[in-house]
């Protein structure tokens, strides 16, 4: 597996209507672009800080991921992400290496990018996107 960059830095918030006048004004970022994720229940807005991305994520039902995460934990930061070659054959090595993974085989996420998560109870508590556009 070859990591090449930090892809995203993922965090859950409770509006983006909210929170992106404060990463626009407060911190001079541009929002880029905003998508919604309709089979894990989230809209999306992204920001480029350098080679890395922000990618701040509301929930679109209280009984998704990140309802369920702000629910328990409160606003912020979700997940960290890594850009890899091939997100699949990242996901079979970490296992092979005796990693939990929470997706067995790569999905789809935002921005048509084939994505993959490591447990955190095996990433010493930081739940971990692996992504990669092939």
């Amino acid at each position: 597996m070859n990591i090449s960059h930090i892809e995203h830095i993922g965090i859950a918030v409770n509006s983006l209507d909210e929170a992106i006048p404060f990463y626009e004004n407060m911190l001079g970022l541009k929002c880029y672009a905003v998508e919604e994720v309709k089979d894990q229940k989230v809209k999306t807005a992204f920001f480029m800080v350098g080679q890395t991305k922000i990618e701040l994520l509301e929930s679109t039902d209280p009984e998704g991921p990140i309802g369920k995460f702000i629910e328990k934990k409160g606003q912020g930061i979700h997940h960290l992400a890594y850009a890899v070659d091939n997100v699949d054959q990242a996901l079979n090595e970490l296992e092979g290496q005796g990693v939990r993974l929470i997706d067995q085989k790569s999905r789809k996420g935002a921005e048509g990018l084939n994505i993959g998560f490591l447990h955190p109870k095996s990433t010493m508590g930081v739940l971990t996107e692996i992504c990669g556009k092939e």
